[in-house]
């Protein structure tokens, strides 16, 4: 299922990450650098000598004029500006959840929550972009994440409090068989996870599918067997 086109105006060779949001990349025989949104390492993908794909931007105050969309990873490439994830997340949402109204960036607790989703229940969701895999298992998160944590602590919260909680993963890499934690790169995140698991939080990881112009949903997968 066809979610939501992002079309890239050119394709580049990757040259360096100078910071987290800034990396340089060569279109033909010029340097340029671009913006990248998407606060994960990002290393089995943001490589010397690797393709990736541009989209020009617009607006005041940036230091550059392109934006990164997504890189290559053997024959596929992969999506890497979480920009997007909210709209994509809200069209699943909205196709999955018809009984209910969401309402985005909600408060709760000392976050601001992706969306409530009201119906029948209450449903706090959480929106997370999954773009690292190993032996065919997706892997959140691909950096230490405090924010995602606090986030597993207010949904587990919320579940206190008489209501329902999920988790929706967006998984990038189309190879994905499964979906785990990533205990090695943060164990704090880890360990939150299976309790919040535990409490009732529903986790439900999403493959999608980026073939260099359109998003594509392919089908939910589940949390791999330990």
């Amino acid at each position: 299922m066809k979610i939501i086109s992002v079309i890239p105006d050119v394709e580049a060779v990757f040259i360096s990450r100078e910071n987290r949001f800034l990396g340089k990349v060569k279109i033909g025989d010029e340097e340029v650098r671009v913006h990248i949104h998407d606060p994960g390492r990002l290393q089995e993908l943001l490589y010397e000598g690797n393709k990736v794909l541009l989209k020009k931007a617009h607006g005041k105050n940036r230091k550059t004029s392109w934006d990164l969309i997504a890189a290559k990873y053997e024959n596929m490439w992969v999506f890497v500006n979480s920009s997007y994830h909210r709209k994509i997340a809200e069209i699943i949402l909205k196709n999955s959840l018809r009984e209910y109204s969401l309402r985005a960036e909600v408060k709760i607790g000392r976050s601001r929550i992706d969306f409530i989703a009201e119906g029948k229940e209450k449903i706090a969701i959480e929106v997370k972009g999954c773009t690292l895999a190993r032996d065919s298992i997706a892997l959140f998160p691909d950096a230490p994440t405090e924010r995602g944590a606090r986030h597993l602590q207010e949904l587990m919260e919320f579940i206190e409090q008489g209501n329902h909680a999920m988790l929706l993963i967006l998984v990038f890499r189309e190879d994905s068989r499964c979906f785990l934690p990533n205990t090695q790169t943060d164990e704090k995140f880890s360990s939150l996870f299976w309790k919040a698991v535990k409490m009732g939080v529903k986790v439900r990881p999403m493959l999608l599918k980026y073939d260099g112009r359109d998003i594509s949903y392919l089908r939910d997968l589940p949390v791999c067997t330990l």
